[in-house]
């Protein structure tokens, strides 16, 4: 597809309401909507690699690309007081990845959920929706910046899935809440696999306490009965899913508004994703280990802003059976530095710019500087 029919995608999805519907439309419907565009750059630096008596070649080059990213459209609903229904439809174009496992759709129903709350301190939510794990925002417009600061290898955050959850805050300092799935990582990070079956479920649940001033501590689980429905990224092309033994996944970050005009916040997952079964990648041996990150947040104006990020993530390694041999595979980890800045052109239109450094070990790229700009736009 080319960048003007993506534009012409995006536009059609942002002019399905009026023009002057800003926000809310009348009591009963209020809608809202972005899209983002970006031109990135990375350069990689290779080095070879030795693991599981194997030397895998180095990677070397770069690849750059322009492109509107996504857009979001949501309609929400409010037919009474203690029931509202929200609905989205969401557009990421194929050289993006799309919104399905193959790679072949562009535009999905991503919310598509009733909640109703019978009490003030209860809400009760079926349709789908988004899991409540992750620090970082799962929308492009919300991130601190234009990529994620640590989802390369274990990917451990879902997406969204199918399914019911209740949350429930007794008093003003606390919230929690968990939700019963058809699975945890779903065919994609964009749909569930649609089946709530004892053999293939996904569960998550959360607790958030902000009763010390300015800070916010939070805690959260997750869990899949059969593992990832599909192989990740990094694994593929090698075979040997589903995993023989379910997926856990622990998250836990805390934030700080230091003043008006600066925020830290910090964060750490684990995630076992089960042992992958007949055929090892030499690359990324195992799903299991954890990743972490930093952020630091700087206002120097009212429009003028700039994220600082330092974050990391550590596979673990794995050891096979090679006849009566014991072959041993290391997994790969980095760290990554990164600085974001951002500004307000108008409270409606915004650009942000990116550059971060990445140091591998254990893998086939020694180094990566990625360098990005972005425009975001909303209403």
């Amino acid at each position: 597809m080319n960048i003007r029919t993506k534009l012409a995608v995006v536009a059609a999805l942002l002019v399905a309401v009026p023009a002057f519907a800003q926000t809310k439309i009348n009591d009963f419907l209020s809608v809202t909507g972005w899209t983002t565009a970006s031109y990135t750059y990375t350069g990689t630096k290779g080095t070879t690699l030795t693991t599981g008596g194997v030397t895998l070649p180095s990677v070397n080059g770069s690849t750059d690309s322009v492109n509107v990213d996504d857009a979001f459209l949501s309609a929400i609903l409010t037919p009474t007081k203690d029931v509202t229904g929200t609905f989205s439809l969401y557009y990421k174009p194929l050289t993006e990845g799309g919104v399905n496992a193959a790679g072949t759709e562009e535009v999905t129903l991503l919310d598509a959920y009733v909640a109703w709350t019978p009490t003030s301190t209860v809400t009760l939510t079926a349709g789908k929706f988004l899991s409540v794990l992750g620090y970082e925002s799962f929308y492009a417009i919300s991130d601190n910046m234009i990529t994620l600061a640590n989802q390369q290898f274990l990917a451990p955050i879902p997406g969204y899935r199918e399914g019911a959850k209740i949350d429930y805050a007794p008093d003003k300092t606390t919230t929690m809440g968990v939700a019963l799935v058809d699975s945890f990582y779903g065919t994609s990070a964009y749909e569930g696999d649609g089946h709530l079956e004892r053999s293939d479920v996904g569960a998550d649940g959360y607790i958030q306490y902000t009763g010390v001033n300015n800070l916010t501590l939070w805690f959260g689980a997750g869990y899949g009965s059969k593992g990832s429905s599909t192989a990740p990224t990094a694994y593929l092309p090698y075979t040997g899913f589903p995993q023989t033994h379910s997926v856990y996944v622990l998250d836990l970050w805390a934030s700080y508004q230091i003043d008006k005009n600066s925020s830290v916040a910090a964060e750490e997952i684990y995630k076992d994703g089960g042992d992958v079964a007949n055929v090892v990648n030499p690359l990324v041996p195992t799903d299991k280990g954890s990743n972490w990150l930093v952020y630091y947040q700087y206002n120097f104006t009212d429009k003028l802003s700039s994220w600082f990020c330092f974050s990391g993530e550590d596979v673990s390694g794995d050891t096979v059976l090679v006849g009566k041999t014991a072959v041993s595979y290391a997994g790969p980890r980095y760290w990554k530095a990164s600085v974001s800045p951002a500004y307000a052109i108008t409270a409606n239109l915004s650009v942000k710019a990116q550059y971060s450094f990445t140091e591998y070990s254990n893998y086939i790229a020694k180094n990566a500087s990625f360098v990005g700009a972005e425009v975001a736009f909303k209403f």
